[in-house]
Order: structure tokens, then sequence, then C-alpha cells
């Protein structure tokens, strides 16, 4: 794991929401996502707050966060894409917009840009199957995509 140092402050907040669910275990996943909303990943030293506050082991923390994709332990970038790779959207060509956002972006998978503009992650459904192949910049989905469409979103967002 990394050598991250938090904030007084960022691990106060954490220490507080934990006591907001009432430091219990069984809460585990809802303070997670709120943990990680304040900085936008589960550093290390995060989830060690997280364990102790709970009275769990690290390990337990760490298999939550490494086994559901919604959590991370990297920094993503401003703009994180995620491209649904959901059956529909797989039939409809959410494959080739994958290999085009990672051609025009020159990143992989679960890398993030060296500006820190950019992330890019897959998805399993969004559950806009009807707008397929669907990509999420943010919270926002964009639909019914083609490749050639890539350059475009991309240069709207810089």
């Amino acid at each position: 794991m990394s050598e991250v140092k938090l904030s007084c402050g960022v691990a106060q907040q954490v220490r507080d929401i934990c006591e907001r669910y009432g430091n219990r275990p069984g809460e585990l996943i809802n303070i997670l996502h709120e943990a990680q909303h304040l900085q936008g990943y589960l550093p290390e030293e995060m989830q060690r707050v997280i364990a102790t506050q709970l009275g769990v082991p690290v390990s337990r923390v760490y298999g939550v966060v490494t086994f559901y994709t919604f959590f991370t332990m990297k920094p993503k970038g401003k703009y994180p894409i995620s491209v649904c790779m959901g059956t529909a959207c797989y039939v409809r060509g959410s494959e080739q917009l994958l290999d085009e956002f990672k051609r025009v972006l020159n990143i992989e998978v679960g890398e993030t840009t060296p500006d820190g503009k950019f992330s890019l992650d897959c998805l399993r459904c969004v559950g806009a199957c009807g707008l397929a192949p669907v990509v999420m910049i943010g919270e926002k989905v964009h639909g019914r995509l083609k490749a050639a469409d890539v350059k475009k979103i991309l240069a709207e967002l810089k």
C-alpha cells in the first residue's frame, strides 16, 4: 500500500463519518462510500482510520475496498470516464469506444492522465441500455456514441 498521509482534518472527518454510523462494522460499505467522497479515493491510511474506529482488522476494510469496483485506492482524474461494457453496450460498440479513449488519452484502463484531468475505467451496466453504447463522465451519461465522438467529448471538457 501507499505512503499517503491524511491531514488531521480529513482523519477527523473519517472518524466523524464512522461515529455517525455508530462505529458499527455492519455499516462499513456506507462508511466507505462517504469516506471516498472526501478525497475521491480510499488511501491506506484512511482505511486504517476506519478499521481502528470500527474495531475491525484492516484486512477486512481492504477486502471490501478491493472487492467492490466502485471503491478505488488510486486518485481519479478531474473527469473520471467509465465506459459501459454491459451486453447491450458491448454489442453496440463500447469496445471500440474504449479503444479510442485509450488511444486519444494515451492511458490504459485504471490509469489517470499525467495532468490529472482524465481517468479511464470500465463498468458493467449503467442501466441506460436504450442509449447503448454508454459512457459516464463524472455523473453525466453520454449515450449512442461512436468512436468518432470521443475527440469532440474530450475537447468540450478541456
